[in-house]
């Protein structure tokens, strides 16, 4: 990236059109290069492209480039994106952090980006981002407050509205039955089987079979989530859900067998708008919001909150957590922990039963004394 860059200057003659300025050049090359190795490092093009925005956006922020960057203008930014913008501590600490990760880079001298700048400009670039000034991930759940997992009656609800918005779609007999029943199949998978958005969108009929030990289930008992949440620039993690809910299988076949076959019979994706074979996560989002409101739950809910639902839905069912935790996916229990938010009716039961043991163990060793 470097030798490319000098190797530019040299060739621009005078008289020649303007293009970009030697700084924006550089600066391009920069982002490019740390783009290049952070795809090295097998992270998803979304995450490098996210992260190039943050890089970009920061500097359009300050009006200069990273060798003229100071903690100030980090921490101006970071104080503009707060009070401004209103934006989740987390998302504040991420910008940070990727912007500390691209000076990182620039500032290696492996990567010769330092005797460039001092040969063109004077000066190099410094490292801005410390432990001073980026905000420390101090709690385990970092998550708006309003983001819960639903009760049993407000999933139901939420289900009751999704399908009524079909079944008005339908009355009326206009187009947009089959989408509207797509969407509400669609927010009862996401809790049947405690998916993330993108898992539940990816999903495809040949990722669902049988369960020999539950076949009650039938071609609905497992599912196998294959685009499941990556870490550290791994692949995609795939794991084995079993079906634990017996309406959901029967939503399965419903929508598999009776309703996907005369609409998209082409289609391999389970979710396919009349164009594309797989709706959008803006989709998904919509229909949920839609559904949330015309059951009268609060704002702020999203998605995710049913797969939140499920995990605590499990729990107060008296379902291991060990099994809880293989079924979503996660590698620590005290991951699913942060999703179980057991109802007081539950945690009632539990005191209730906890407290008859310790009385009968109590009465039985009364009854044994002489």
């Amino acid at each position: 990236m470097v030798k490319q860059f000098e190797q530019r200057a040299r060739l621009r003659v005078v008289g020649e059109e303007p293009e970009d300025s030697p700084e924006a050049a550089l600066f391009e090359e920069m982002v490019d290069g740390w783009r290049a190795q952070r795809l090295a490092r097998n992270l998803s093009f979304a995450t490098v492209d996210s992260g190039a925005r943050v890089v970009r956006r920061f500097q359009k922020a300050t009006g200069t480039y990273p060798w003229c960057w100071s903690p100030s203008d980090l921490e101006h930014f970071m104080a503009v994106l707060r009070s401004d913008e209103g934006l989740a501590h987390s998302t504040v600490r991420n910008y940070g952090l990727l912007i500390g990760g691209f000076l990182s880079y620039v500032c290696d001298p492996v990567y010769g980006w330092d005797t460039v700048c001092l040969e063109h400009f004077g000066t190099h670039p410094i490292q801005i981002a410390s432990r001073a000034n980026l905000a420390a991930h101090s709690v385990d759940a970092e998550a708006a407050p309003s983001r819960r997992p639903l009760t049993k009656g407000e999933c139901q609800a939420l289900f009751d509205a999704a399908d009524d918005r079909a079944a008005a779609v339908r009355h009326r007999e206009v187009k947009g039955f089959v989408p509207a029943f797509r969407d509400a199949t669609m927010l009862k998978v996401a809790y049947g089987w405690g998916l993330r958005r993108r898992e539940l969108l990816m999903l495809e009929r040949a990722d669902f079979g049988p369960n020999p030990r539950a076949p009650e289930f039938g071609a609905f008992g497992l599912c196998q989530v294959r685009f499941g949440k990556a870490a550290n620039g791994s692949p995609p993690r795939r794991r084995g859900v079993l079906t634990v809910m017996a309406w959901s299988a029967e939503v399965m076949a419903e929508w598999v067998d009776e309703v996907l076959p005369f609409w998209r019979p082409d289609c391999s994706g389970l979710w396919p708008s009349e164009r594309h074979d797989r709706v959008s996560e803006d989709r998904l989002n919509a229909a949920f919001q839609a559904a949330a409101a015309d059951a009268g739950l609060p704002g702020g809910l999203s998605p995710h909150c049913l797969r939140h639902s499920y995990v605590s839905h499990l729990i107060e069912d008296g379902y291991d957590p060990l099994f809880v935790q293989q079924q979503v996916g996660h590698r620590h229990s005290s991951t699913t922990s942060l999703y179980t938010a057991v109802s007081s009716d539950y945690r009632t039961r539990v005191l209730r039963a906890a407290l008859d043991k310790i009385m009968t163990a109590s009465d039985a060793e009364g009854d044994e004394r002489p």
